[in-house]
């Protein structure tokens, strides 16, 4: 299947919604892992980053939580991006999803958290996947609203990052986080939209 981007664009700034596509091919400064908080890897996201990159990965998650123990969910770690393209990898620990107000505030703490680590380090470009959507089971419109809602309110707080890219595994996720995001700058002013097949990594 080809893959879509849709660019959100108001000034310098761009967000972007990519899919269907493979987080761990991506060229940005840092991806980010939606990881559990051992940070020993696992399945889904969080394993193919692992396998792609390395074990040096896995080395510096386990000198993180010989140091500072377990990555609580909303919070985020950093390590180097191994064998990937990615110069980083920002590891956050997204939610499971149990309906509850605390669901929506921890996954907002990981777009939060993603983008100061990547501040801290003064990067220009940041991709996420679709955070807890797979087996945290948190239902993809509501982790769509609230990432797309949280990382557009931090970028426009002030950020480094010039360009932000949500890589979607499939194209129903690509569908609901482009809903989102329309639905998100309808209050905002200065936003432009661009539709494209393809798309640079």
């Amino acid at each position: 299947m080809a893959n879509t981007t849709v660019r959100f664009i108001k000034n310098a700034l761009v967000v972007e919604f990519h899919g269907p596509a493979d987080i761990t091919l991506e060229t940005t400064d840092a991806i980010v892992n939606a990881a559990n908080s051992s940070l020993m890897g696992g399945g889904g996201v969080d394993g193919a980053i692992h396998r792609a990159g390395g074990p040096s990965i896995l080395e510096q998650c386990k000198q993180y939580v010989a140091a500072q123990g377990r990555l609580p969910a909303g919070k985020a770690m950093l390590t180097s991006g191994g064998r990937l393209a990615a110069k980083y990898v920002i590891h956050t620990v997204g939610p499971v999803y149990r309906g509850s107000g605390e669901d929506a505030e921890l996954l907002a703490g990981c777009h939060r958290e993603a983008i100061r680590l990547a501040d801290d380090r003064q990067l220009k470009s940041i991709s996420f996947p679709a955070i807890s959507t797979g087996a945290y089971g948190y239902p993809v419109h509501e982790a769509a609203t609230i990432a797309v809602g949280t990382v557009l309110d931090t970028l426009e707080d002030g950020s480094h990052l010039e360009r932000v890219r949500f890589v979607l595994f499939d194209a129903a996720a690509l569908k609901a986080y482009v809903r989102a995001a329309e639905a998100a700058i309808k209050n905002r002013a200065n936003w432009s939209v661009e539709h494209s097949s393809g798309g640079e990594r």
